[in-house]
């Protein structure tokens, strides 16, 4: 049973000044820490043993004109750059008018995918100074049109393919990575189910490497302690298999025995050759995403985006909507429009919630939920996978009735609407007005991916609402004016972005950092209550449910926080000399970010390539930057 009450408490007791954000700061290289003794500190120099070209040719080294007048001495870089040497700030200025130049998203998201071949840092610099602009060019919506195109735009590889015909090169593929203490974190996808597009075979490496730039750039988990895998089982998208330039596997998907053996393969050859590795799945298809987490969940340290993740951050939008409209869980009705792995994700995360603070069983509280897909609301007499049984409704009770989307609105009387089916403009005029003939201020999650699929845009929510509606979106939308506010007087609304990456990179950053054996329940609903925490709507109840993309590394560092505690508390908690409640939050804020990655430029050190580590050396296979060599 999730062990929701403590967040629960906590969520009410919060005053409304305790909501607030900071700058992170970032500790100058040279800045002695009492944490800089660990193995992924960021304070102090990055050694290297390379020099000249290779250098300037490898992203985690190479710093272009920003190279100091000493390095370019003892790394014989002069005569390979111009004379002036600027700094990071000037080169991301460039970089930016460089970006904007470009005709298009799709064209700018290539030019940063080719900034990051180059230098790394500068990259990643460039993407924090204007977070809240190139969030969507770097994920969704942009980076489905990037994979939709990885054959045609496909210039290097990036990230590990693993072969379901060559199941026997699996663990010998992911061992060229590195040694087993330099990955923390992998993303694995089989490409099935990506970002609402559907099966977009290899190209599904790309979302793993777009997922991995999330945590880096949100939690600052170490770039090249990452991992970005596909497994290639084959495709049944046929535009793709009829594409001469399709770079994966020219066959059918394959199911049964043999994926569940390339599965199994990789977690145990993953396991075995990074045991501290951090597994996240993504964008696995409906019929394997919640079987696979099911059966590893328990075994080892994992997650997937697309049930937990969703789960926790819907969660935690709902909690702040119900805030702001005075209105408790426990007494929630809520449907959800699409019964994929998203949607019973999040009814999952929601049941258990209602459950614990009612104190009544999972199946009771299941009563309070209502799923419904494209041919209607989901019955006994409806054929349903495991994981949708137990949401079903009585088929006798509907027998007679109209199961569609609005019949259900209308029978009900729901205080929270959810989409995540996918189908455009599903949310209409008439259903969004019947939901708020049954409720003040009804909450609106339309969720899906990317913007063109949304169920409906917050600016028609609003307007139908005469501006009452709680609106998240799961991709970003521009504020919302109209004359909602005193008198007819004309406000604006801005709107949460119901955003995964305000939950996922804090959750495994508090995971890797706690070196977890497993990912608990308590776990998640910690990372609930750390996200809750921040709502600017605690404070302001015409601010958006959750705190906004450019809050992010505030936001990550408080769900690590959370998330490691919850980890230390439920024993499955490793790693050594994590401040305890004696050193208080400010202790374990301060652990937590001097491990954090930022795009700075740490001083090179020389070092002779006889026992230099393999990142000394350029050896990493992994396009990243250093942590403490």
């Amino acid at each position: 049973m999730y062990l929701i009450r403590p967040f629960l408490r906590t969520l009410r007791l919060l005053h409304p000044n305790r909501v607030t954000f900071h700058t992170t700061s970032t500790m100058s290289a040279n800045t002695k820490s009492k944490f800089s003794h660990l193995p992924l500190s960021t304070s102090g120099p990055v050694e290297c043993a390379v020099s000249g070209t290779v250098l300037l040719n490898t992203p985690y080294f190479n710093r272009g004109s920003a190279h100091t007048a000493e390095e370019r001495r003892e790394f014989n870089l002069a005569g390979l750059l111009p004379t002036s040497i600027q700094t990071l700030q000037q080169q991301a200025e460039r970089a930016y008018q460089q970006y904007v130049s470009r005709q298009d998203d799709l064209a700018k998201n290539t030019f940063l995918t080719s900034l990051k071949e180059q230098n790394l840092v500068l990259y990643y610099k460039l993407l924090q100074d204007h977070m809240k602009e190139m969030f969507s060019v770097v994920y969704t919506p942009t980076e489905g049109d990037a994979i939709q195109n990885f054959s045609r735009l496909f210039r290097r590889p990036e990230g590990c393919f693993l072969n379901i015909n060559d199941l026997d090169r699996v663990s010998h593929d992911l061992g060229q990575w590195g040694k087993p203490e330099d990955i923390d974190y992998i993303v694995v996808t089989d490409g099935e189910e990506i970002l609402g597009i559907g099966d977009q075979g290899v190209g599904g490496i790309l979302i793993s490497v777009a997922k991995l730039v999330l945590t880096t750039l949100c939690a600052g988990i170490h770039p090249n302690r990452t991992l970005p895998v596909v497994l290639d089982c084959g495709t049944d998208n046929e535009k793709l298999l009829s594409d001469d330039l399709y770079l994966g596997l020219r066959q059918k998907r394959e199911r049964g025995k043999k994926y569940d053996e390339l599965v199994e393969t990789f977690v145990k050859s993953a396991r075995k050759l990074y045991p501290h590795a951090y597994i996240h799945f993504e964008d696995f298809g409906l019929t394997n995403a919640r079987r696979i987490l099911d059966h590893y969940r328990s075994e080892i340290p994992c997650f997937n985006d697309d049930v937990q993740g969703t789960g926790c951050v819907t969660l935690a939008a709902i909690m702040a909507g119900l805030h702001v409209s005075k209105q408790k869980l426990r007494d929630a009705k809520i449907v959800i429009f699409g019964a994929g792995t998203a949607g019973v994700g999040i009814a999952d995360q929601v049941r258990e919630a209602i459950a614990t603070e009612k104190g009544i069983s999972k199946e009771e509280a299941a009563k309070q939920i209502w799923l419904v897909d494209r041919p209607g609301l989901l019955t006994t007499t409806t054929s349903l996978d495991n994981g949708q049984q137990v949401y079903a409704k009585s088929g006798s009770d509907w027998a007679h009735k109209d199961t569609s989307l609005l019949s259900v609105i209308t029978s009900v009387h729901p205080n929270v609407l959810i989409g995540t089916s996918t189908v455009p403009k599903s949310f209409t005029e008439e259903i969004i007005k019947e939901m708020a003939r049954g409720v003040d201020r009804p909450v609106v999650l339309p969720l899906s991916n990317p913007t063109r699929l949304h169920e409906a845009v917050p600016e028609d929510i609003l307007n139908w609402t005469n501006g009452r509606a709680l609106v998240a979106t799961g991709s970003p939308f521009a504020p919302v004016k109209g004359p909602w506010g005193p008198d007819g007087k004309e406000v604006e609304i801005e709107v949460a972005e119901c955003n995964n990456s305000v939950v996922f990179p804090g959750i495994g950053l508090g995971a890797v950092l706690a070196r977890a054996t497993k990912v608990t329940d308590n776990m998640l609903v910690a990372a609930v209550r750390g996200v809750s925490q921040l709502s600017p709507a605690l404070r302001d109840d015409t601010a958006p449910l959750l705190p906004g993309v450019e809050h992010v590394r505030d936001v990550s560092v408080r769900v690590a926080r959370e998330v490691i505690r919850a980890a230390v508390e439920d024993g499955v908690a490793t790693e050594k000399g994590i401040p305890g409640e004696d050193g208080g939050e400010a202790g374990l804020d301060e652990w937590i970010r001097e491990q954090m990655w930022d795009p700075v430029y740490r001083p090179l050190k020389r070092v002779q390539p006889e026992g230099a580590s393999r990142a000394a050396k350029a050896e990493l296979k992994v396009v990243g930057s250093l942590g403490k060599a």
